[in-house]
């Protein structure tokens, strides 16, 4: 069984590498030829178009940027369904709005060709180590079926519920990690309006309830100054507009996701929008004009 793979970018690339050393047979396609060359060196064949890769597999999965790219590859020119045979899957790993989603799998559906939606959480390092966080929407059957190639680029693949599923809840991660960071970087710069010492304030804090992972990862980030991206504040914009889109369209109010939303927007017009999500703290320390760098 050959597996198509679409878009090999910071994502893609080393989840198509992890494919193949798992030991599939991998057809890749990329608009930069550069990935494409790098993975086929490993095995995989490359291929000129979405619609080259969909003629020659009946499993096709696709890693790209936003809703518009993956319209694109499944329904516009040169794309999937110019040449997929009837029974062919589309394994979508794209964080995409789940409004979208669904609507790119009833066009799908009219050729009996069928889409599953299975965004990953954990960045690039999860990439590259194959450890990634799954989250599928779509048939059961179709999720049984493909678990254990999910399960060759990740640490767990979890099953939430029909196509658009699976994108909910990767909108679900990403609202609770951006309003996360966002508390953390109000208390830290609070603690430091106050007098006190953010590490130890940090230190104090972090074993009870207000501990969380994304505290334990972006708050020594913060007092570090380091905003080298692990995932950048114009990636998070890309998915919290997504998920302003989909809670609009079933009327669920996010009063907590827009308010962020216009933080990072405040930080996209100072030109940080290639920094980490963590350079939050930046804009509550500009309007504090207070600094939890540690010295």
């Amino acid at each position: 069984m050959k597996i198509g793979f679409i878009g090999l970018g910071i994502m893609g690339k080393p989840m198509s590498k992890n494919l193949i050393k798992a030991g599939y047979e991998l057809v890749v396609c990329n608009r930069s030829r550069d990935s494409v060359e790098e993975v086929a060196a490993l095995g995989a064949e490359p291929a000129d178009s979405p619609a080259d890769v969909a003629s020659k597999c009946q499993v096709i999965i696709t890693m790209l940027p936003n809703s518009p790219h993956v319209r694109e590859v499944c329904l516009g020119e040169n794309g999937i369904l110019e040449t997929a045979k009837a029974g062919t899957i589309v394994i979508n790993m794209s964080s995409i709005d789940p409004v979208e989603s669904k609507a790119i799998g009833s066009e799908l559906a009219k050729k009996d060709i069928r889409m599953m939606d299975a965004p990953v959480s954990g960045g690039e390092p999860k990439a590259i180590d194959g450890t990634l966080s799954v989250m599928a929407g779509g048939v059961k059957e179709d999720f049984d079926k493909y678990y254990d190639l999910l399960m060759a680029m990740a640490g767990s693949v979890v099953y939430v519920g029909p196509l658009g599923s699976g994108n909910v809840a990767k909108l679900a991660n990403q609202v609770i990690v951006a309003v996360n960071i966002a508390a953390v970087s109000e208390a830290l710069t609070l603690a430091v309006k106050s007098g006190a010492d953010p590490e130890l304030v940090y230190q104090a804090i972090r074993g009870g309830l207000a501990g969380s992972t994304v505290m334990d990862a972006k708050a020594p980030m913060m007092m570090a100054h380091n905003f080298k991206p692990g995932f950048r504040i114009e990636l998070h914009i890309k998915d919290l507009n997504n998920a302003l889109n989909a809670a609009h369209a079933v009327s669920a109010p996010v009063p907590f996701t827009s308010q962020v939303m216009e933080i990072m927007q405040a930080l996209k017009a100072d030109g940080n929008e290639k920094d980490d999500h963590s350079a939050i703290v930046k804009y509550y320390e500009k309007i504090a004009d207070v600094s939890v760098e540690k010295k």
